[in-house]
């Protein structure tokens, strides 16, 4: 430290009463000169003239919304997730905290909730398959969150879907560490973009709902570290978050918050992330145990026990339980965060008249474009020929609006939910609908005369149908934080609505509004399936420009589909029908690294529909495949053509083999391309796999390897349609935990 900063530090912190204001002031300004400086030495700075009591308030979070047996700071925003103190005098700002992955949301527990913009959920903007509309969506969304008065974003989300039925799948980006941890990662470069934090979760192996306070996760490292743990560290290596959240489950036994080896050795250690780890909402639940670890600030305390990390922390830190130069590291960090991201420099201000909901929905409804997949299309019913005199839109509330997952993540349109009064009235209630009507932006494109049926009672629907040149029905599955689905069912007998239609008019098309794979035992009797997800705020717009070919259905499943539930690993949910508070395990060494079409590879199954698998309006062909070892990884590359009459986007998708087996699985996915091409137009597409993809991971030297023999690169269309390959001669290869 310089003379100048020492003298000003000292002055701050020792002259008394009339010289505060004056000592305050200069440090303020020997603080803003540090700006020229990198955001370590910053933080190195800053810290140096911080006091214990300023050190602590920096690593204890509250709630930002009243609850029945806590009261929130007045300077927190009303309906928010959380709110930290900053310091003034130094120049740190508050920060003010909001959930999550689709837009700036409200708490159930708020009276007012404000209207946001929200994207389509996690799982949809992964079936893009397209890192830029990641990246434009997470720019959206962290900018509604500036203009709301928060800097710190809780959002994206990285686990695994190792099950289906899990009640957040929607918030996370499907099956496959690369395309996961490539799409989460450019969505929190896009919040990060706005001088928002962005807050990457739930670390790790948070994988299920089913008890989650409670769940023990028992698997392999080596299994760990191919799977949940490689999309959280492509993640983190491409978007760069500002924080981690560690997750509510135990691992080995330990709790995420206070894991010793999860946060320290890979995540700080091995992964060399320089950023702070926060908690879940009631995740925390010890002060010394939990600091030594690796938690750097516990957030939203009243959901937790204790106050762990406020003056019980000051007093283990004056005692000598937690060392100085450990409470120093979490403030390091967090300050570290802010100066990185540009938090510090770019206050916020409650500005939401400047927010462009107009250009945000446009962002939002060209993501749901993107992200809609075209799962069967049996004698071309679509694109929707405009020759229909009438068309039955039965189901899914079509005539008002579109669905949206429960939760923290729950963001609210301008004047509520028009579908209200459903789902349950407290959390993770209620079930909200975004007001953008399929059936209306239908009617706006077509000549037909549009008849609604609410599809209750499957014989009425069924007389609709029958009375009508084609029927549309629109399915809808609400899965929410908390909640895992008792099964892959569709709920509220909408399968035998389905069927009933179907049996009375053969033009039958499906949409499905879900946030993760359903069953689908009316599969053959229906002409046409079409995946939408949960759309967001300009959903029923997106959906009607696929139907009606505006624009090429181009989404690809992030996630397998099973037939049924004897496909998974664990075909009973663990946990279910459980006492409330009790404890057990889940074993996810039963599969390891196979998770999902890894696992229906290994086990030869055949699915409902293959992870990859999105049909288009036009047709594509592949050419002039290469691939040569390079730098320690492989180049692939080859021609793709749209060799039919509309203009498309292709989505090819490159996997890799071991020859000779000796993988978790017969395969990986290594990469893949997005697209866009003219009637008969042809480009080159080009992939450099990751070299993990290529690796094993050797738990015992902690090392990535990759063995010498030859490996088969696949051009492919889904996981189970491969078109053409090649193979290539490796050198034996290792590399470090946290390097490629």
């Amino acid at each position: 430290m310089n003379k100048i900063m020492t003298a000003a530090v000292a002055f701050a912190l020792l002259s008394p009463g009339l010289h505060a204001r004056a000592a305050d002031a200069e440090v303020r300004h020997v603080m803003a000169q540090q700006e020229t400086l990198d955001p370590d030495q910053r933080a190195l700075k800053t810290l140096s003239a911080m006091t214990l009591d300023e050190k602590i308030k920096l690593v204890f979070g509250y709630f930002s919304t009243d609850l029945e047996n806590s009261t929130k700071p007045r300077e927190g925003i009303q309906g928010a997730a959380g709110f930290v103190y900053g310091v003034e005098r130094l120049g740190i700002p508050d920060q003010q905290i909001t959930d999550a992955g689709v837009g700036v949301a409200t708490q159930s527990a708020s009276k007012n909730p404000r209207a946001r913009t929200s994207q389509p959920a996690n799982i949809a903007v992964a079936a893009t398959w397209n890192p830029p509309v990641g990246f434009a969506g997470g720019a959206m969304i962290g900018n509604e969150a500036r203009l709301s008065g928060h800097n710190v974003m809780l959002a994206g989300g990285a686990n695994l879907q190792r099950d289906p039925r899990n009640g957040r799948n929607f918030e996370y980006a499907g099956e496959d560490p690369l395309l996961a941890g490539v799409m989460v990662g450019e969505q929190i470069r896009g919040i990060q973009s706005q001088h928002v934090i962005s807050t990457l979760k739930h670390f790790a192996y948070n994988d299920q709902e089913t008890g989650r306070f409670f769940v023990d996760v028992k698997i392999d490292d080596a299994a760990g570290r191919m799977s949940d743990l490689l999309a959280f560290q492509i993640a983190i290596e491409r978007g760069n978050p500002g924080s981690v959240m560690c997750s509510y489950n135990r691992t080995y036994g330990v709790y995420g918050c206070e894991h010793d080896f999860l946060l320290n050795k890979v995540l700080k250690g091995q992964w060399g992330y320089q950023g702070y780890v926060m908690s879940d909402w009631g995740g925390t639940h010890s002060t010394i145990p939990a600091a030594l670890a690796g938690l750097d600030q516990q957030s939203g305390w009243p959901f937790d026990k204790s106050p762990y990390f406020n003056g019980a922390l000051k007093e283990a830190v004056e005692n000598g339980h937690v060392p100085p130069a450990r409470l120093d590291d979490m403030v390091r960090r967090i300050l570290r965060a802010m100066y990185t991201h540009g938090v510090a420099d770019h206050p916020v201000r409650v500005e939401p008249e400047n927010i462009d909901f107009a250009g945000h929905a446009r962002i939002s409804q060209a993501t749901a474009e993107e992200a809609i997949v075209l799962l069967k299309n049996k004698d071309n019913l679509l694109p929707l020929a405009d020759t229909y005199q009438t068309i039955a839109i039965i189901g899914g509330h079509a005539d008002v609006g579109v669905l949206s997952g429960g939760g923290s993540s729950q963001v609210y349109p301008e004047g509520g939910s028009p579908v209200p009064n459903e789902g349950p009235a407290s959390f993770p209630g209620p079930i909200v609908y975004h007001p953008s009507s399929p059936l209306k932006a239908l009617a706006a494109r077509l000549r037909a005369r549009l008849v609604y049926h609410d599809g209750k009672d499957p014989a009425a629907a069924a007389k609709l149908a029958a009375a009508s040149d084609l029927a549309i029905v629109f399915a809808t599955q609400w899965t929410a934080e908390s909640l895992d689905q008792p099964d892959l069912k569709l709920p509220h007998n909408q399968d035998a609505t389905i069927a009933a239609v179907a049996g009375a008019n053969r033009r039958t098309v499906v949409v499905l509004e879900t946030g993760a794979p359903v069953a689908m035992p009316w599969l053959e009797s229906v002409g046409t399936v079409v995946e939408a997800w949960y759309p967001g705020s300009r959903g029923g717009e997106a959906i009607a420009r696929v139907l009606t070919g505006e624009v090429d259905a181009s989404g690809r499943l992030p996630a397998t589909f099973p037939a049924d539930e004897s496909q998974l690993p664990r075909p009973a949910l663990d946990g279910k029908g459980l006492p409330e508070g009790a404890r057990f395990s889940v074993d996810y060494d039963i599969e390891g690294a196979a998770v999902g079409y890894k696992w229906f590879d290994k086990k030869g199954l055949k699915p409902l529909f293959p992870f990859g698998h999105g049909l288009s309006y036009t047709t594509f062909s592949y050419s002039g495949l290469k691939a040569q070892p390079a730098n320690g990884t492989v180049q692939v590359s080859f021609n793709v053509q749209n060799t039919g009459r509309r203009d498309g986007k292709a989505v090819p998708q490159v996997y890799v083999s071991k020859v000779g087996g000796g993988w978790e699985a017969p395969k990986r996915l290594g990469g893949w391309n997005k697209l866009s091409l003219r009637s008969g137009e042809t480009r080159q597409a080009s992939v450099t796999i990751d070299p993990r993809v290529l690796a094993m991971f050797d738990k015992k030297t902690q090392k990535w390897k990759v063995a010498a023999g030859d490996y088969k690169v696949i051009v492919a269309n889904s996981a189970a349609a491969p078109i053409g390959s090649v193979v290539v001669k490796l050198p034996a290869r290792e590399f470090a935990a946290g390097g490629r």
